[in-house]
């Protein structure tokens, strides 16, 4: 199947492994080529001064994609935050951002899918503004737009500065706020059933997640339920579960909503004339995107020759 869009992932691997999910189910789809896959910084509240976070993300990233048969490799994105005063460092990531953007030998439409902070694509903007006209950013994150105040939503407070330059500027915007992204739930019972089963890919998805939620929950001495958020996935189902005649992801609700900047809070300030509109998801289409990661999973363990039926829930299974 040719490809109908090229992608960049840019993603936090070292956090919550929702974005593991999505890669493996972002590399795996014929629809979309993707590029380049980055790894980005968790918020400076997070970890220790001294914790290589975006290391740690490349290091997991790339066992998802060996495991998913690509011969891609992660690339590091910026560990620090965009400075208030200092200019956009360079750096090889940035460039290669820039030279994917700026490609004249294709016109194929690029999507920079990021399930994190954005100082990466920030960056590159302020050293080539012109990949405004040559990208489209789907982005999970940002708060609500009926929500007033508060705490920035986590993604934005990864480098809210990233985020405000972004949405100042003419970059064309897929919005994917907090709201939306919190309904993509999954039980732990479809993660044992449907996902674990398959195949070693399948099996360290769930084992990943599992050793996250219980190292959160010792650390927080509270239960987090019975259930997962796939919240990095929509960002599969907008860029490779589209429609047919139309390549539009016509199956998830959305709505234009006028360009506003971030305020210091998280939320929106007055519109900014002059700006193309956010197109904001107000929903997600769950059955396609759940049904199609499930099967494409199982069609890639059953190519690799396993038994997608072998697996049975241990004393570790939630």
């Amino acid at each position: 199947m040719p490809a109908r869009a090229r992608v960049i992932i840019d993603n936090d691997f070292a956090g919550d492994p929702d974005g593991l999910f999505q890669l493996a189910h972002h590399v795996l789809c014929s629809s979309v080529e993707v590029v380049q896959v980055i790894s980005s910084r968790l918020p400076d509240v997070m970890i220790s001064p001294d914790r290589d976070a975006v290391g740690e993300g490349v290091v997991a990233a790339d066992e998802v994609l060996a495991l998913s048969g690509s011969s891609l490799r992660a690339m590091r994105g910026a560990r620090e935050a965009l400075a208030l005063s200092a200019a956009p460092a360079s750096s090889v990531t940035t460039r290669a951002i820039i030279r994917e953007a700026m490609r004249d030998d294709t016109d194929i439409p690029l999507f920079y899918a990021a399930g994190g902070g954005l100082t990466d694509l920030a960056s590159a903007y302020l050293l080539e503004p012109r990949i405004a006209e040559r990208l489209t950013l789907v982005w999970i994150g940002g708060m609500g737009y009926e929500r007033a105040a508060g705490d920035p939503e986590f993604n934005t407070s990864t480098d809210l500065r990233a985020a405000q330059t972004l949405f100042r500027s003419a970059v064309p915007i897929w919005q994917v706020p907090e709201p939306t992204y919190a309904q993509c739930l999954v039980s732990w019972s479809e993660l044992d059933r449907d996902i674990a089963p398959l195949g070693p890919l399948g099996a360290h998805l769930v084992d990943r997640w599992r050793t996250f939620t219980d190292r959160i929950e010792r650390m927080l001495g509270a239960s987090l339920g019975e259930c997962a958020v796939l919240g990095d996935s929509p960002l599969v189902l907008l860029t490779a579960l589209r429609g047919t005649f139309r390549a539009e992801p016509s199956s998830s609700p959305s709505h234009l909503v006028a360009r506003m900047p971030i305020l210091d809070d998280g939320s929106y300030g007055e519109p900014l004339p002059g700006l193309p509109p956010v197109r904001v998801f107000t929903g997600i289409d769950m059955r396609l995107m759940y049904a199609d990661l499930v099967t494409t999973l199982a069609v890639r363990a059953h190519r690799a020759g396993h038994d997608v039926h072998a697996y049975s829930p241990g004393s570790g299974s939630r």
